[in-house]
């Protein structure tokens, strides 16, 4: 069966976590477009952003968004925070597959993510990341799905599943 999820939503909110234990129980590929860029890049994230700009990034998430959603079957998709709140990247991702927001709160983002020193936008101080969270909940409030953060990952998971399954049914 094919099958093409992508998981969108803010920093830290389990997109590659849940990715690959959703990945797995699908008897899917997993694939973490920012591991992908890094690869391609030879640079982290971090290095990218410093060297070449956001917008660079921007667009060579896109291309790369695109480039794997044509050529394979199935997967599970980990996309950046940035490229699921890309109207043009929602639009793709939707013609292309389900799209599931995984939706946190603005407290457990700061919990998970304030000591990574690979989240570059972190950087940008709390006001400016606050006003960019709810900026991006616009545009991930497209998704086909939307599964709230629970208490734990496996918690998660089990809801991702539901929805996926009431959504195919």
């Amino acid at each position: 069966m094919e099958k093409k999820v992508f998981l969108v939503g803010f920093m830290g909110s389990g997109k590659t976590t849940i990715g690959r234990l959703l990945a797995k129980k699908l008897k899917v590929p997993f694939v973490d477009i920012d591991e992908e860029i890094e690869i391609r890049e030879g640079l982290k994230i971090p290095e990218i952003f410093a060297l070449k700009g956001e917008n660079y990034f921007r667009k060579l998430e896109l291309e790369v968004l695109k480039e794997i959603t044509l050529s394979l079957p199935s997967f599970v998709m980990a996309t950046g925070g940035g490229l699921g709140a890309n109207p043009r990247a929602m639009e793709f991702m939707k013609k292309h597959g389900t799209v599931v927001w995984l939706d946190i709160d603005f407290d457990t983002f700061l919990r998970r993510t304030s000591k990574d020193p690979n989240r570059p936008l972190l950087k940008r101080g709390e006001e400016k990341l606050k006003k960019l969270f709810e900026e991006r909940k616009k545009v991930y409030s497209l998704a086909d799905i939307k599964v709230k953060s629970q208490k734990s990952v496996e918690l998660t998971l089990k809801k991702l599943l539901e929805e996926l399954e009431k959504s195919t049914s």
